[in-house]
């Protein structure tokens, strides 16, 4: 083993996983130039290209023979781009795309059980690094060549953006209908309808539990890569979009630090937001000034009339 590491990038994540690291036996380096193994994790794909290319980045002051391991995710494009450039420079590059397997745990980072990751890159690398990665997450998936990872990890991010919009909507309608929302996902589980990860969803929804390591922001750059991996081969993904409209939107009134499990905020009225330190007049001044000029003159309500009182009264207008 012996193998030294440092991480880069969300500062937050590193300190969740370094310690399965080192309880395996690895040891943290004292700097980038020290480091065989450089794991980084970024919010978004122009972060990570910020972090890797810039004057002094990681692809220059890494040192010759390095790993650098990519957790976040990306575009596939990207990922075979970056495998390009690394071998160009006598690095060593890894796709390991972090999943959450339970988005409302406080923890989300710091139990490999939570966590499992496709592994993509050139053969002998993704056989060289995977015990590493094999530390901090409970299941690898090896995918093959590079970019197959993220294509993997886009196409279970679709399967997310699903079930966070059909959990708030269920629960919603719901909540609107006077129904208890626990007995009837309680009887949709038992009948196979939902699984196991959209009950423990809805659970925090009912304990109002929002807060989490894994964020909206993240959820957002997650869904914004799958989007791009879509769009880059002329693939519309309806779902997915609609989901990242209501991320931005909580992400707008406050709620990017959150988990994604505050997306049912958007659905409540004002005083529910307003417990949670969500203002709607972000949106309403958004609207105001980017979207009231492109509406006619005679239109009967306006945008900041819709949102006014949350996503709730949105969709009764």
């Amino acid at each position: 083993m012996g193998r030294t590491f440092i991480f880069a990038g969300n500062a937050a994540v590193g300190s969740a996983i370094s310690p399965n690291l080192v309880k395996a036996g690895y040891t943290a380096a004292g700097g980038v130039p020290d480091a065989d193994v450089i794991l980084i994790y970024c919010e978004t794909q122009g972060n990570l290209e910020d972090m890797l290319f810039d004057e002094g980045g990681l692809m220059q002051s890494a040192k010759k023979g390095a790993w650098l391991v990519v957790l976040n995710a990306s575009t596939p494009d990207f990922a075979r781009e970056l495998s390009a450039i690394a071998i160009v420079n006598d690095l060593h590059s890894a796709e390991a795309p972090l999943v959450i397997n339970d988005v409302t745990r406080a923890d989300a980072f710091s139990d490999p059980a939570n966590l499992s990751c496709f592994l993509a890159g050139e053969a002998e690398d993704c056989e060289d690094i995977e015990p590493l990665i094999g530390a901090i997450v409970g299941t690898v998936e090896v995918t093959g060549a590079p970019g197959s990872a993220q294509a993997a990890r886009a196409a279970m991010t679709i399967q997310l953006a699903a079930r966070l919009v059909a959990c708030m909507e269920a629960e919603a309608l719901c909540r609107v209908s006077s129904l208890s929302s626990a007995s009837l996902f309680d009887f949709s589980l038992d009948q196979g309808f939902i699984t196991e990860k959209a009950s423990r969803l809805l659970e925090a929804v009912r304990e109002e539990r929002f807060e989490g390591a894994y964020t909206v922001q993240m959820c957002m750059a997650e869904v914004t890569a799958a989007l791009m991996t879509a769009d880059d081969a002329d693939l519309i993904l309806p779902g997915a979009e609609a989901c990242m409209h209501l991320l931005e939107l909580l992400a707008l009134i406050g709620g990017g630090e959150m988990a994604p499990a505050a997306l049912d905020l958007v659905y409540g009225d004002e005083a529910l937001c307003a417990k949670h330190g969500l203002d709607w007049a972000q949106a309403e001044q958004t609207w105001s000034e980017e979207g009231r000029d492109s509406l006619d003159d005679d239109e009967p309500c306006s945008r900041r009339d819709e949102f006014s009182g949350g996503f709730g009264g949105y969709s009764s207008n």
